[in-house]
């Protein structure tokens, strides 16, 4: 394919008006913008949101806005390629900082985006999928798939902060987002499947023929549980790194249709260099403090911190202490595509 490709100016003007009184225009123009060689061309640049700074403005936001003018109280954190304002953290995710004060609630809605929350902050704090109550608490992630009926409730004393975690994107550029809404939900009596059907790995109900599980059976993975596993884990690996996909427990298969979580452990002093992924990506540390480095740009980072990867990013971390961090990526979209791809530095 040629290199030296035509330009839209080497046309005649008379035959650029008539394409664009046809509704068409030429594709070689186009070409490179659309096709370039050997990789992706991102408009999406890193980020990095220090917890620090966005807790003051979370907590002035729910002392100026009560939740039932907001719904959600949220703010988004704006990929720096796309401008202030944008409703991606990359390509295909989208992020933002949530805050519920005691004694709120967010009312119930469901939407065809799924979503996902990693609890920052606060005890107290639970949500409603489908009549099943979640506790939420440091480091859990939460899973509010598309089309299934959630809100929200606080029950302590202090503030509840969380990142959202969707695959908005996605379904704005489908022209297939929107939402509906209803009253709360009836709570069953009894504590979530993370604490009765899947308490253990590797077991799950037995079933008489004919009744299949649930599409999401398990919608909270504790922490508690994911800090234990790796730290295991990492006894008996041998590169200093622990990394631990979530998965649905009765199938195997990543927890949302377009969105994996990768839990991970760094060891003190470890450098950590992975493969180029085809993957954009976001990261929430959940414990400890570091360093990483995306395509030359090098951000540091702390607990509760939050930081984001373009495609393809030349990326290293680097842990000052042990750490461990949630890594959201769209892996299982690009899976099931058939176009997922790493290639070796």
């Amino acid at each position: 394919m040629s290199t030296q490709l035509g330009t839209l100016e080497d046309l005649p003007q008379d035959y650029r008006d008539d394409m664009a009184a046809a509704g068409v225009a030429p594709l070689w123009p186009m070409m490179r913008n659309v096709l370039p060689h050997g990789q992706p061309n991102p408009v999406t640049k890193p980020g990095y949101w220090n917890f620090g700074a966005l807790r003051p403005l979370l907590l002035r936001a729910g002392e100026l806005t009560p939740v039932e003018k907001a719904e959600r109280r949220v703010l988004v954190l704006s990929d720096p390629g796309r401008g202030a304002g944008a409703m991606q953290a990359t390509s295909s995710i989208y992020l933002g900082m949530q805050l519920l004060l005691p004694g709120e609630t967010a009312p119930a809605h469901r939407h065809t985006p799924s979503a996902a929350r990693i609890i920052v902050e606060g005890q107290g704090g639970f949500t409603v999928v489908d009549g099943e109550k979640l506790p939420m608490l440091d480091g859990d992630l939460v899973l509010t798939p598309g089309g299934d009926w959630h809100d929200h409730g606080h029950e302590g004393d202090a503030p509840v902060i969380w990142l959202d975690a969707l695959d908005l994107p996605l379904f704005v550029y489908l022209e297939g987002s929107y939402a509906e809404e209803a009253p709360l939900q009836a709570q069953r009596n009894r504590p979530d499947a993370s604490q009765v059907e899947y308490l253990s790995s590797g077991l799950a109900p037995s079933r008489t023929r004919g009744v299949s599980a649930r599409r999401y059976p398990m919608m909270r993975y504790p922490w508690a549980r994911t800090e234990a596993a790796l730290r295991e884990m990492m006894k008996y690996g041998d590169g200093g790194v622990a990394e631990l996909d979530y998965v649905n427990p009765e199938t195997g298969d990543d927890v949302l249709p377009t969105m994996g979580f990768t839990a991970m452990m760094l060891n003190a002093g470890q450098v950590h260099r992975p493969p180029l992924r085809s993957t954009s990506a976001a990261w929430h540390v959940v414990k400890g403090r570091g360093k990483t480095t995306i395509n030359g740009q090098t951000v540091e980072w702390g607990a509760k911190d939050t930081f984001t990867a373009p495609v393809f990013a030349d990326i290293t971390h680097e842990a000052a202490e042990d750490s461990f961090l949630i890594r959201i990526h769209d892996r299982p979209l690009q899976t099931r595509l058939c176009y997922y791809e790493e290639r070796a530095r």
